[in-house]
């Protein structure tokens, strides 16, 4: 009885101060992703279920905004899995970190609604993935949510990486219109917040 109460207070004491939904949602993705096969085509699109659960919601019954971005997690953790990127940065001793995400909500997802996660790798530059996720009802089609996000890679380059993925040298995709105008709205916001910095930094 003792043991019992002990391994209950441990539990207790990990589930308060961890996430541990989160962190075992991941590796049941990556498993799954695994068991799946390979993406060949770095670029293809690849596509997630999901259904808003009651711990999704807001009060409004709806998918509340920090679990789109939660979702957009676990569908990258697919994408890299089965298109060979997790692979090949752990081989270069590179990682990815998120550095800008940017998010339009078109149509609530309602309580129980099933929905389907679309990403895929649009552009990269020298440092960077961006990418491209869309939340899509699959009771009729519409496009519930829009994420754009840029993807940072530390210890390497996106080059190196698909150069180690596919055997040669990828040339660089061009960028959509949307994209670029989203790229240069990021580039006007952080010369503005240099700006906002540099005057903090004379008035003190």
């Amino acid at each position: 009885m003792e043991m019992l109460l002990w391994v209950l207070a441990g539990l207790l004491l990990l589930f308060s101060s961890l996430d541990v939904w989160y962190f075992l949602r991941a590796v049941v993705v990556v498993l799954r992703a695994w068991l799946q096969g390979p993406v060949w085509d770095v670029l293809a699109e690849q596509s997630m279920l999901g259904r808003v659960l009651p711990h999704d919601v807001d009060y409004l019954g709806h998918m509340n905004n920090g679990r789109y971005l939660r979702e957009c997690d676990f569908a990258r953790f697919a994408l890299y899995t089965r298109n060979g990127l997790f692979k090949a940065t752990r081989a270069l001793g590179a990682t990815m970190v998120l550095r800008i995400v940017t998010i339009r909500c078109c149509r609530p997802l309602a309580i129980f609604q099933a929905f389907e996660l679309r990403s895929r790798i649009v552009a990269w530059d020298d440092k960077s993935f961006f990418m491209e996720q869309r939340f899509v009802s699959c009771a009729d089609g519409t496009v519930s949510a829009v994420i754009l996000c840029k993807q940072n890679v530390l210890h390497s380059s996106p080059d190196q990486i698909l150069q180690f993925l596919c055997k040669r040298k990828v040339e660089y995709p061009e960028y959509p219109e949307d994209l670029q105008h989203w790229i240069s709205f990021m580039r006007a916001h952080n010369q503005a917040l240099s700006a906002d910095s540099n005057l903090e930094e004379k008035i003190k």
